[in-house]
């Protein structure tokens, strides 16, 4: 009996790392290889952190090589976007937007190698937060997911499969030091934003800021609850906080009315509005409070 299950398991996970390597290419933007997964027939989505240039050669599933642009990419969620230079026939990925992961359970990496081979790795999930998850780059992962196996090199811009041999997501050494999987509602979400616009635009203030304990009797004072602050160390030119009038030594205390005492807060504050819309900013200076409104705007490119 257990030989007949070991079988049928075996079977099944052939069966799905064959049938989704269809929808999958090998990716040549940098010394190291990568993988990219076909989002239409003229266009691929992989790893921005494996196309450092411009243009990228993609080995296809029959083995023919094809040159691609770059369409659009995302440093913030780690994604990249190609066109390729003329349209293809492809395999539609079957995409699990809404799935529903559990720890432990069992899953399959699939990539290409440098040469165009599928190449496969198993594990299971370790590792699941509920809600958003904020990379360091600024981008949000609406779930983070860490699967437990080898990601080999080729193996960033991959999907990881789930029983059902839909894919979950894009698999990337980019964004955490154990590898994670990039959801597929976000790769969805993202790659959309990126095929249209090239990139995706995130509000912003134009501020660099530090933590910085406020007196008690500046508190007292100023009827102030939080103990602590954001002091200013930089206004960008030409940024939101700059033409409301920010200036380098002010401390930012509250963002909407809501305290903000790490950047994590103000980051908190600004992924709820939307480009073109206004803030209210509290903060301290000459050691009287004073309010603004900013308007905020998209962050630039670089």
């Amino acid at each position: 009996m257990a030989e007949k299950a070991w079988s049928t398991l075996s079977t099944e996970l052939a069966q799905a790392a064959e049938q989704a390597g269809r929808s999958v290419v090998a990716v040549h933007g940098w010394r190291y290889p990568a993988s990219g997964i076909f989002l239409s027939g003229d266009a691929i989505v992989t790893v921005n952190h494996s196309v450092r240039g411009e243009e990228a050669r993609v080995v296809l599933p029959n083995g023919e090589r094809i040159v691609s642009r770059v369409a659009g990419r995302d440093p913030g969620t780690d994604l990249a976007v190609l066109r390729l230079e003329r349209p293809v026939e492809f395999a539609a990925p079957r995409w699990a937007a809404g799935a529903k992961l559990r720890i432990g359970e069992l899953t399959l990496a699939v990539a290409r190698s440098w040469r165009g081979n599928i190449v496969a790795s198993s594990g299971i999930i370790s590792g699941l937060m509920a809600g958003p998850w904020r990379t360091r780059r600024g981008g949000d992962l609406d779930q983070f997911v860490r699967p437990d196996l080898t990601l080999y090199a080729g193996f960033s811009g991959g999907p990881l499969l789930n029983s059902q041999g839909d894919f979950v997501g894009i698999n990337t050494a980019g964004l955490h030091r154990s590898g994670i999987t990039i959801p597929a509602s976000t790769v969805t979400r993202v790659s959309g934003e990126l095929a249209e616009k090239g990139r995706v635009e995130r509000p912003y203030l134009g501020l660099a800021m530090q933590a910085a304990t406020l007196p008690e009797s500046l508190r007292g004072k100023l009827n102030l609850t939080s103990e602590e602050g954001l002091l200013v160390v930089h206004v960008e030119p030409g940024s939101p906080a700059e033409k409301a009038g920010l200036l380098l030594g002010d401390t930012l205390v509250e963002l909407e009315g809501k305290a903000v005492a790490d950047t994590d807060g103000v980051q908190d504050v600004l992924r709820s509005h939307s480009i073109g819309s206004e803030v209210e900013a509290q903060f301290i200076r000459g050691g009287a409070v004073t309010k603004t409104r900013l308007k905020l705007a998209a962050r630039p490119i670089g």
